[in-house]
């Protein structure tokens, strides 16, 4: 990899930077075309779904200049057709001479074939430049394309002695506002976010983002509600799109229940159950289904606790504030049975970001055992 390379390629991840929580279900993606005189003539990213992908922003801003000379692409060109039309033949048609993509595409229904209709055509190409920070900016379209299921991110905001709520349930507010303005930061970057009835029935969250300025996308609403327990005229209801909001319940729930909230406007959704709860990993295939791609829990700790035993957290995102308020009955980040020390779930390099008096802790969850991790990237298609 040469430093012409490296250099042009961490530009082309920072264009992609511009789609972030606008893109899914594609994956974010710059594009660089340097001229073959050295200088560059194009910059594109991808700006959401059904827009142009990068490249073809970047080509369309170099113009004839993008003949001879390279295209840098943070993922590999796609030959299908899906929204938009497959972007390696506009590429080859501009007349580039080499490209350089951060990811090669394995997915079937791609198999690299963008890199080899360009290879096809003359084009030089060469990959897995800067490879490990393009996976981690894509990490929730990579993990969705892996698993075939949304990538799951385990949010809680609790006091420096893990608890998330006071004896008396209370828990507004734990973190202050910075911690609290870049919540909904995440929660602008996935697709929906999952809380369990218990949580709407003591807190009547909106379960909305809410930044500076309105957001363009609107993340699916999810309770896990086994029994239908969901009150209809509960706030995370009539937030947004009332069909956006989505009643997971079993099998069990009563008709009547699931009614009021069918009538409410609610997207009930009828799930199998295990140990007696939703299953988790079938509520995942059903969002899958629904293009969703990046999944925020937030709780309460049973939840976190559930989402855990079953394996299916891939992140964690916890803000701690220093308070301590004790009490052997005050709610935890993690509840459940627990687990001995040596089946701890281990976690990755953690990152840590100061935000006010708050502290935001965030790593990846390690796999172990076969076949089970930890995972190299594994990208999908576009559309």
């Amino acid at each position: 990899m040469s430093g012409v390379d490296a250099r042009h390629m961490r530009r082309a991840l920072e264009l992609a930077e511009g789609g972030r929580g606008l893109t899914s279900p594609n994956p974010l993606v710059g594009a660089v075309v340097v001229a073959a005189d050295g200088r560059v003539a194009g910059e594109g990213f991808h700006r959401r779904a059904g827009a142009p992908h990068a490249e073809i922003e970047a080509l369309r801003a170099a113009g004839a200049a993008a003949r001879g000379g390279t295209l840098y692409v943070t993922l590999e060109p796609c030959a299908h057709e899906g929204r938009t039309p497959p972007c390696a033949p506009a590429v080859a048609a501009a007349g580039v001479a080499r490209v350089v993509a951060a990811l090669v595409d394995p997915n079937p229904l791609v198999a690299g074939r963008g890199l080899e209709a360009l290879r096809g055509a003359g084009v030089a190409v060469a990959t897995g430049v800067l490879a490990e920070d393009a996976a981690r900016q894509n990490r929730a379209f990579l993990t969705a394309m892996r698993e075939r299921r949304p990538h799951v991110t385990l949010k809680a905001a609790m006091t420096l002695d893990g608890k998330i709520a006071d004896v008396h349930g209370g828990s507004r507010w734990i973190s202050g506002p910075a911690a609290r303005r870049h919540g909904h930061r995440l929660r602008s970057e996935v697709d929906a976010l999952v809380v369990g009835v218990t949580t709407v029935l003591r807190d009547d969250p909106e379960l909305t983002v809410r930044l500076d300025a309105p957001w363009p996308r609107e993340p699916w609403r999810v309770v896990l509600d086994t029994a239908g327990r969901t009150p209809p005229a509960a706030r995370l209801i009539g937030a947004g799109q009332p069909a956006r909001a989505l009643i997971a319940v079993g099998a069990g729930a009563p008709e009547e229940a699931l009614a009021r909230l069918g009538a409410a406007g609610a997207t009930v959704v009828r799930c199998p159950t295990r140990d007696g709860r939703v299953d988790l990993g079938a509520l995942l295939a059903d969002l899958f289904a629904r293009e969703v791609r990046a999944v925020l829990v937030e709780g309460g700790g049973e939840v976190h606790a559930a989402f855990l035993d079953a394996g299916l957290v891939d992140r964690v995102a916890v803000f701690v504030a220093p308070m301590l308020v004790g009490g052997r009955a005050a709610p935890p980040a993690v509840g459940g049975a627990g687990r001995e020390l040596k089946s701890a779930v281990r976690l990755g390099r953690l990152a840590v970001t100061r935000l006010g008096d708050d502290l935001l802790l965030e790593a990846d969850v390690l796999r172990e055992g076969p076949g089970d991790g930890p995972r190299g990237p594994a990208p999908g298609p576009r559309g």
